[in-house]
């Protein structure tokens, strides 16, 4: 204990708050709450009591704390959770990776509102459904919903209906297709669907359809019975759990992977969806402390509470009596009861999210064995298969690719532990051989720019010529030439059969069919492959811009030049508006009148031909 903690440890008062534990750098490992803060915050410094290897851990590094005095227990709940999100402290259990988990926005705030995904919450009037873990899902969600309600999806306003009008999927708010009065009766149905009370939803439209229909105004009422049929076809993917009423029931499981919170929503007695949740920082904690950090955190920032949270495991009487008043105060409603059912429905639900949080972190175990075969496994199986000293963990693979000689290319691509390195990729343009198609002296030339002059510390476990014996010896050629470049294996793969000759053996390897150590060659050879082609295609797209431009007044090779960096394609200039043009670095009006011209010219030959 240090003299400074000794010395606050002295000052701490007798009320609820939140302390905050740091270390030697001032680094925050570590946010709890307490009701009393001297009595707990002492706790961990007290040598007779049976800490956790975590909590000892954590009390070896901490070398500064500070407290924050609140109002009530909930008032240090709800900034534990903020603080603990803000800092993700190592020693906390904490959600994984919260931030990415994406929201349903709907604009209520709006006259016409929309509809959309959101990875923010911001306190801007709108309603917010979530957090989802399944971004897909919400994907597939979302466009159902679409389906059903011709929702408008444009950010503003237009002056004229879309192509979302003409295809039947908005009802052309813009131009006063709809009402904001009917308008906003759909709203309430997709709220009402969001939140799962499909129902409700069913009975609102047959209302509104019965008195469209009693006004004959059929096309509104046929459109109303669309939604009713839209609505009872997801109403029926629905199971009917329970009796009545909303409710989450929350399921957990753990292995070596782990912690997995699987929590099930059961709106008006039906589950309407899942979601599953890792947590961090779990390894030593008591099933009940990890429910608890969930709890916290989960609810803390969703959008919806329901009346009852059905629970795997009870939890002490004083945490779950806070939870409860922590709930009951953000629904702003009735009372949100916490319960561990013993018996019945409630039970068998239960330990159905139990059952898939095991099952999850089950399959999640063989996609990481998977995962690991195809990329460290595979690597260790090439590296054994190829007889080399070590695994290749870092390898470079080159590509030429050419049209006739034209536009000479090479790609370097880069696989570290299997997985491919982008960051690393690099393109040549082959100077040696323009016009002449020459593989052999291309390969010398981009081995020559990648490895003369190269640090040792630098060279890649393995080297993949993509080509046959020819290549791979104009390769050997230039890199066995540097003084420290003797011992780095080099290799070359065959077009065909994916046969790998290797230095000085005249006998390929044969990769056995079905291995992972092919499976991983083959990805880097098309990638290597991918990547020439690309930057090959870019150039040739630029060669032929250069060539048209030629034919345009005041064009020369400073505004090709910028056209090209501005647009990157012949078709997206052809695409652009005078303004657009005139917007490019070094570009005048009267420079971009000229090319907006030439392109509509081109365009009306093109048409004058086609129709004769």
């Amino acid at each position: 204990m240090t003299e400074v903690v000794a010395e606050k440890l002295k000052l701490l008062p007798d009320h609820p708050g939140v302390y905050i534990m740091k270390d030697a750098k001032g680094k925050i490992i570590y946010v709890g709450k307490a009701v009393v803060l001297k009595n707990r915050v002492r706790q961990y410094f007290q040598k007779n009591k049976n800490h956790s290897p975590k909590v000892r851990a954590m009390v070896s590094h901490i070398a500064d704390f500070e407290f924050i005095l609140t109002g009530s227990e909930v008032e240090a709940l709800i900034l534990e959770c903020n603080l603990i999100k803000k800092h993700r402290p190592h020693y906390n259990i904490s959600l994984k990776d919260d931030k990415s988990y994406p929201y349903v926005k709907v604009t209520v705030q709006e006259p016409f509102p929309r509809v959309f995904l959101t990875h923010r919450v911001t306190r801007d009037g709108a309603r917010y459904f979530g957090p989802y873990t399944n971004v897909m899902a919400v994907h597939e969600s979302l466009k159902i919903l679409r389906k059903i309600f011709p929702l408008r999806t444009c950010r503003h306003l237009q002056d004229r209906p879309c192509l979302e009008y003409h295809i039947h999927r908005c009802l052309a708010p813009c131009v006063g297709g709809i009402s904001e009065e009917e308008y906003g009766r759909m709203i309430e149905s997709v709220l009402l669907f969001l939140e799962g009370h499909t129902d409700e939803v069913e009975k609102q439209l047959r209302y509104r359809m019965e008195k469209a229909a009693e006004a004959y105004h059929f096309e509104i009422a046929a459109r109303l019975r669309d939604q009713i049929r839209a609505v009872q076809k997801v109403a029926e993917k629905q199971n009917i759990v329970t009796g009545a009423g909303d409710q989450d029931a929350v399921g957990m499981a753990r292995n070596e992977l782990g912690v997995c919170v699987q929590i099930f929503f059961i709106r008006s007695g039906k589950m309407i969806g899942r979601e599953h949740f890792l947590m961090g920082g779990s390894e030593d904690e008591s099933d009940a402390a990890i429910l608890t950090a969930f709890l916290q955190q989960y609810y803390h920032r969703a959008t919806f509470i329901p009346r009852e949270v059905l629970l795997p495991v009870a939890l002490p009487q004083e945490e779950c009596a806070l939870l409860e008043r922590f709930l009951t105060e953000k629904k702003r409603g009735s009372k949100v009861h916490l319960l561990h059912p013993q018996r019945g429905t409630k039970k068998d639900i239960v330990e159905m999210a139990e059952g898939n949080a095991k099952k999850y972190l089950e399959d999640e175990a063989v996609r990481r064995h998977q995962a690991d075969a195809q990329t460290t496994g595979a690597v260790r199986e090439l590296g054994a298969y190829l007889g080399l000293p070590q695994a290749p963990v870092r390898m470079e693979c080159f590509d030429i690719s050419h049209i006739q000689g034209s536009e000479t290319v090479a790609s370097m691509v880069v696989f570290e532990n299997g997985m491919p390195k982008k960051s690393d990729y690099r393109h040549f343009k082959i100077q040696s051989t323009e016009g002449k198609p020459d593989d052999f002296k291309s390969m010398r030339e981009v081995t020559a720019r990648r490895y003369v002059g190269l640090p040792e510390d630098e060279l890649p476990d393995l080297i993949v010529i993509d080509g046959g014996k020819g290549q791979l010896s104009s390769a050997l050629e230039i890199i066995r030439g540097q003084a420290h470049h003797r011992e780095v294996p080099v290799v070359g793969l065959a077009k065909q059969f994916e046969l790998v000759f290797k230095e000085g053996d005249p006998e390929p390897v044969v990769l056995p069919r079905h291995s992972q150590a092919l499976y991983l060659i083959q990805r880097i050879r098309d990638e290597a492959h991918r990547f020439a082609i690309t930057y090959h295609r870019k150039l040739r797209g630029k060669r032929n811009l250069v060539s048209i431009l030629d034919h345009v007044a005041g064009i020369g090779p400073k505004r090709r030049k910028a056209l090209w960096d501005a647009f990157g394609t012949l078709a997206k200039m052809k695409a652009a508006s005078v303004e657009e043009l005139a917007e490019v670095p070094g570009m005048t009006k009267p420079a971009a009148e000229a090319v907006y011209d030439f392109f509509l010219s081109q365009k009306a030959l093109r048409a004058g031909r086609a129709s004769h």
